[in-house]
């Protein structure tokens, strides 16, 4: 008698059994699909103008909240839409934020009179291009890439505006060997 109960239950016990596996995948992909959607955005540098930071190919995650709930920072690595062709988008650093007074000369970076200290440009990626004195408009962030020689960025195209920024790089998860936190 308890053979034939468990018999009768098993298919039961299996219906239950995929239906949470059902709601389970459904509940993975629709928290999935939230995170992707509103929060990181997997993305892939095509070139080497972030290098050493960033190398071309490198696969990362982008935060799109941190500039719904927080501000732009000198320093941040942010991905935008390319002024001159919206359907391109390009990922620099910030180096000077509304209002700042902006000097280039002989690639050193003068920001309010004070030289920038930027470390994350190694000696062999230095240019030695110069822009004169200009102060950075209201809701325009002046961008360039860390490998000075070869980047396009506010240099050619000028500052670009806050709304054609649209996440701040957080992660580099490929490869490998080079995953951990953008800086």
């Amino acid at each position: 008698m308890d053979e034939q109960a468990a018999r009768q239950d098993g298919p039961e016990v299996t219906r239950n059994g995929m239906r949470s596996w059902v709601r389970d995948l459904v509940i993975s992909v629709a928290v999935s699909a939230f995170i992707i959607v509103f929060l990181y955005q997997p993305v892939r540098v095509e070139g080497t103008s972030m290098l050493p930071q960033l190398r071309d190919q490198d696969r990362l995650f982008i935060n799109k909240m941190a500039y719904e709930v927080g501000n732009i920072h000198r320093g941040d690595v942010v991905v935008f839409l390319y002024p001159e062709d919206h359907s391109k988008s390009y990922i620099k650093r910030v180096i000077a934020l509304p209002g700042d007074d902006l000097r280039i000369d002989h690639g050193q970076v003068y920001v309010n009179g004070k030289k920038l200290a930027e470390k994350y440009v190694p000696l062999r990626f230095e240019d030695d291009r110069s822009l004169p004195e200009e102060v950075i408009p209201p809701h325009e962030y002046f961008v360039m890439g860390d490998h000075r020689s070869i980047s396009s960025d506010s240099r050619d195209f000028g500052p670009v505006e806050q709304d054609l920024i649209y996440g701040k790089a957080a992660f580099v998860y490929w490869p490998m060997d080079q995953a951990g936190v953008v800086h």
